[in-house]
């Protein structure tokens, strides 16, 4: 049987064993980090790939105005090809007319289809806009915007569909001519209440 002092000298030396052996541990672990340290900054190349806080985050536009300029010209520019798509064959049927046009607008295109189609005629070709731009009026409720553009014939065809043949535009008609529009926003967004060519106005 072991007396009092040699358990106390065996658990002291237990305990002492534990604590070397947890340091050995501790300072393994150690020494590999400090390898794996030393093995990058010894001749290696640094990662190029770049941390979280490295990566560059996208910059808002410092403009406001300019995403609703854009949306502007964005829903004018839809209702001139809807507009087009139309007078290709005298009717809205199959268009998205009304999705880009209010009622004033639509019944002054409606008009013109309904002249077409008493004369026999459609539109053939494409309508080109030079110079486009858009102001939006701040403050206004709704928000409303105009749009000025300069309008290019020159691709433009009137179709007689009897004759089967293209009628002679007008020799007093200018090939390009300035034209405006206003606009609202609404719930779906921007929609054209108003357009109104100035025929006689060269661009």
């Amino acid at each position: 049987m072991m007396t009092p002092t040699a358990k106390a000298k065996n658990n002291l030396l237990r305990s002492r064993n534990r604590l070397i052996g947890t340091a050995l541990v501790g300072c393994s672990v150690f020494a590999l980090a400090a390898c794996s340290s030393d093995s990058k900054s010894d001749g290696s190349k640094p990662s190029s790939k770049p941390t979280n806080a490295e990566k560059v985050q996208p910059s808002k536009s410092s403009n406001p105005q300019a995403a609703e300029k854009k949306a502007v010209l964005s829903a004018y520019q839809h209702m001139q090809s809807e507009r087009l798509k139309a007078y290709g064959k005298a009717s809205e049927e199959g268009t998205e007319l009304q999705k880009y046009a209010t009622l004033d607008a639509l019944g002054q295109f409606r008009l013109a289809m309904l002249d077409m189609k008493k004369a026999g005629t459609v539109v053939k070709g494409t309508l080109g806009h030079l110079g486009t731009t858009a102001t939006i009026q701040t403050g206004a409720k709704p928000p409303s915007a105009s749009v000025s553009d300069c309008v290019d014939l020159s691709q433009w065809k009137t179709w007689d569909t009897k004759a089967d043949k293209e009628i002679p535009m007008p020799s007093a008609q200018p090939q390009r001519y300035r034209a405006t529009a206003k606009l609202e926003k609404w719930k779906d967004g921007w929609i054209v209440t108003s357009y109104l060519p100035h025929g006689n106005q060269e661009c």
